[in-house]
């Protein structure tokens, strides 16, 4: 048991290991990946408790509750079979299924194949792909508009779909990981403001946020550093917008990294957003007197803030595991 406690505590070198495959490779696509296999098992729980009448908060409570414990010992045992193997097999099990629930390469390929289109001047190709990211109208959107939406998804998801889990995982190793993409998978699929999932999503969208929100304050404050040492970014409008414009946007959490992103960039981002034909919102992010991001320069500049925020946070993360061994 102790062996096995060990097994799944955070270790500074898996942790480098998995970052380094997640950037290289992005998304593992395999048949029985952590999220999707969550993702599946969250779809059945919903239509039996549906079934039962339990579709109000009690309901989404429950989902939760049983959602970690079939996971969290699922993942266990995992480790628990590679361990009898040997510590190696059970410490390579333990990077992959680390690199599995990390999403930072992920999130980069996607912003490229984005660029990628617009430099092609196939601006259908690249709206197709801004779809898959956001859940917005993407037919009046020209290049510009779809670099935008590049830029803005890649800095809300920084937090949520790589600090955010960095964090946790070196908080509690392997089951903090676990729990928190339980309840980002709950949040993605049941946390919506509909009379459907309103009552039943609310459990998943608050611990969402709650789980998300030292995460998106470091990931403000990561920004910020970056920004004061790397050539062309701006640590001190990085530091303003984000403290002033980070309630700009819906949620506690997301506008702290998107308002942190635009003033480092010295590039306003957001701007006219339309969902099912009608405007939703017309608000920029960022100063009002620098230009609006448009150019592919801009979303090199981008990519670039977020890997280097990305490994600064994994160094602050191995660090804290070393000193705390």
């Amino acid at each position: 048991m102790i062996e096995l406690v060990r097994a799944l505590a955070p270790d500074p070198a898996a942790l480098v290991v998995a970052v380094a495959i997640d950037l290289v490779l992005g998304d593992p696509v395999y048949p029985v990946h952590p999220v999707r296999l969550i993702g599946r098992t969250l779809q059945r729980l919903e239509g039996r408790l549906r079934a039962a009448g339990l579709d109000g908060y009690g309901g989404g409570i429950l989902l939760l509750v049983l959602l970690a414990v079939l996971w969290l010992p699922a993942f266990a045992a995992v480790v628990a079979l590679a361990l009898a193997i040997s510590t190696t097999a059970a410490w390579l099990v333990h990077v992959l299924l680390t690199y599995s629930l990390l999403a930072l390469g992920d999130l980069l390929h996607h912003v490229w194949r984005i660029e990628s289109a617009v430099r092609d001047n196939d601006i259908e190709r690249a709206r197709h792909s801004v779809s898959t990211l956001v859940g917005r109208d993407t037919g009046r959107m020209d290049g510009p508009a779809c670099r935008r939406a590049a830029v803005e998804s890649l800095s809300e998801n920084l937090t949520d779909g790589f600090v955010s889990p960095v964090f946790w995982y070196v908080v509690a190793g392997l089951p903090g990981l676990v729990l928190f993409k339980v309840v980002s998978t709950m949040d993605s699929m049941v946390g919506y403001k509909t009379p459907e999932y309103l009552r039943f999503g609310w459990c998943g969208a608050r611990l969402d946020d709650v789980m998300n929100y030292l995460p998106a304050r470091l990931t403000w404050f990561v920004i910020v550093c970056v920004s004061l040492i790397a050539p062309h970014l701006s640590g001190r409008k990085a530091w303003r917008i984000g403290l002033e414009q980070h309630a700009v946007l819906l949620g506690p959490n997301s506008g702290w990294s998107e308002a942190a992103t635009a003033g480092a960039l010295e590039r306003r981002i957001v701007g006219p957003i339309w969902l099912n034909g009608v405007q939703v919102t017309d608000r920029w992010v960022g100063d009002p007197d620098d230009p609006a991001l448009s150019t592919g320069a801009d979303v090199l500049k981008a990519m670039a803030l977020t890997v280097g925020t990305g490994l600064f946070v994994v160094g602050l993360g191995v660090t804290t595991l070393i000193i705390r061994q």
